[in-house]
């Protein structure tokens, strides 16, 4: 009876007959360690912290919560499974409140814990919502049973941070303003499939106007549709304000050879971007009605803080300049005085005023991170839960990286893109991202002052000054005098002695 061969390990094994592993792999398996995992013996050790809490393992067909073992008679079992229909969720607030739950700790699963946050939260029981990421690494093999212990048992030592939910009247604000950028995304998507309709019948339109969209391309798409094809005709549609091209391009943009199917996509595709404008134009309605409810904001309290550098408010005053109203496909379908007031009013002090900003991204950006910066200590705790602070990673006394911490944060892509437009100004500001981008690149100089312009932000909203922009010459004078600084103690590291260059008389 032949034997059988015998399986390898893939792993090199400790001989001296084993081969030797190139530098680059063994430092690539040294990154992979992780480390130790924390084990429930470990926790016997700490002080009890919540000593009513309970955890909650969301997901989409089933909840599972687990209470302490002192809470529930004896012989009765501390984890129960609930479903997730309206009756099956008020009986898991009805078991958790019969068992004294003040706290509870469930993880953010997607959309699925919305609902029991809503109802837990009106019984006035504390919810302590978890990012998964922090507690993925359960003892032992996982399971919805041992999901809902864990977090129990976190929970108890006070060992889980929760995650930043704003009150009710901004969460109602900010479900309108991402289902307003969910229509702007799909009319983008019917605009774009107007565009391939055109171009294989070898309508180059979007190579003589600015925008497919536009008074003039709009004019033009429904005349083909109306069945004229005639280039002679349809260049006559032309507005006189465009400056793309001449009359002669347009002309010869618009000889192709038109196909049924092509007219077909191309008319159904008009008609889905005409009914994402109106469907756009309902959502800004029911903003500026949200808005207007909700409530005025609170005076600020705190003292101002001192500025660090000079400001110059005469040189604002005397050279006010008004911002101009965003048009296009993206712009508020409602009257934009009325709704700044509102937004002034909620806000308690003008973000309008910044530079970047515009009364949409204000709008936006509230929407996300609320009005109350009570939530972050400070400055750089807020720039830290935006992702726009530096990372760091240290092992064995050393530096592994320092690169930015990737979240997902629809608040800092607001300021990522307001910083992008904040760059082409002359603005200090302005200036200060053009000398990030010059050593740094364009990423790292946009991430750069995005964190700025989030402190600014913070500033405002916490102690409701009015935003004075800084002087560009004092800009530029502090910036030459760190310059100077570094350079002098580059100098004096290299052993030289940095002298003053005489001026000629």
């Amino acid at each position: 009876m032949k034997a059988k061969p015998s399986v390898k390990s893939a792993e090199p094994q400790a001989t001296s007959s084993t081969p030797s592993i190139d530098v680059p792999r063994a430092q690539r398996r040294i990154k992979k360690v992780r480390a130790p995992r924390i084990t429930a013996a470990a926790l016997d050790g700490l002080e009890r912290i919540n000593h009513h809490a309970a955890g909650i393992d969301v997901g989409g067909a089933q909840n599972y919560v687990c209470v302490p073992a002192n809470s529930v008679p004896a012989g009765q079992p501390t984890v129960r499974a609930f479903g997730v229909f309206t009756s099956e969720l008020d009986a898991t607030v009805a078991w958790l409140k019969e068992c004294g739950i003040t706290t509870v700790a469930m993880e953010a699963t997607g959309i699925y814990w919305m609902a029991l946050y809503d109802k837990l939260e009106a019984l006035a029981i504390e919810v302590v919502l978890v990012e998964p990421h922090s507690v993925k690494q359960v003892p032992g093999r996982k399971s919805d049973v041992v999901d809902c212990q864990w977090l129990q048992q976190l929970h108890t030592y006070g060992l889980l941070r929760g995650s930043f939910r704003p009150d009710e009247p901004i969460r109602r604000l900010r479900t309108l303003t991402r289902q307003r950028l969910e229509i702007v995304q799909g009319a983008a998507a019917s605009q774009q499939h107007m565009q391939h309709a055109l171009v294989p019948m070898n309508l180059q339109l979007h190579l003589v106007v600015s925008d497919v969209v536009g008074e003039t391309g709009l004019r033009i798409i429904e005349s083909i549709l109306n069945g004229e094809h005639d280039p002679e005709v349809l260049v006559k549609l032309r507005d006189q304000r465009c400056k793309k091209s001449t009359i002669a391009e347009m002309k010869a943009a618009l000889n192709g050879h038109y196909t049924d199917e092509g007219l077909f996509v191309l008319g159904q595709s008009l008609e889905a971007w005409k009914f994402y404008q109106q469907q756009l134009e309902q959502c800004d309605k029911q903003i500026e009605r949200v808005i207007a409810q909700m409530p005025t904001a609170r005076p600020a309290t705190l003292p101002i803080p001192p500025k660090p550098v000079a400001v110059a408010p005469e040189q604002a005053a005397q050279n006010p300049k008004k911002k101009k109203v965003a048009v296009g496909n993206n712009a508020l379908n409602v009257d934009t005085d009325n709704l700044g007031e509102h937004v002034r009013r909620l806000c308690g002090v003008n973000l309008m005023e910044v530079c970047g900003l515009n009364l949409l991204s204000v709008l936006m950006l509230i929407a996300e991170i609320g009005v109350d910066m009570s939530h972050w200590p400070n400055a750089k705790a807020f720039c830290s839960w935006l992702g726009l602070c530096p990372g760091l990673k240290i092992s064995g006394g050393r530096v592994l990286s320092r690169r930015t911490r990737k979240v997902v944060n629809r608040a800092s892509a607001i300021l990522r893109m307001a910083a992008l437009v904040i760059g082409r100004t002359d603005t200090w500001l302005g200036r200060f991202y053009r000398r990030k981008k010059a050593h740094l690149g364009a990423p790292k100089a946009i991430t750069a002052t995005a964190r700025k312009l989030a402190c600014v932000v913070y500033h405002l909203l916490k102690y409701q000054e009015n935003y004075v922009p800084l002087d560009v010459t004092i800009y530029e004078r502090n910036a030459a005098q760190a310059r100077l600084r570094r350079v002098q103690r580059e100098a004096t590291e290299l052993g030289f002695e940095l002298v003053e260059k005489q001026q000629a008389a």
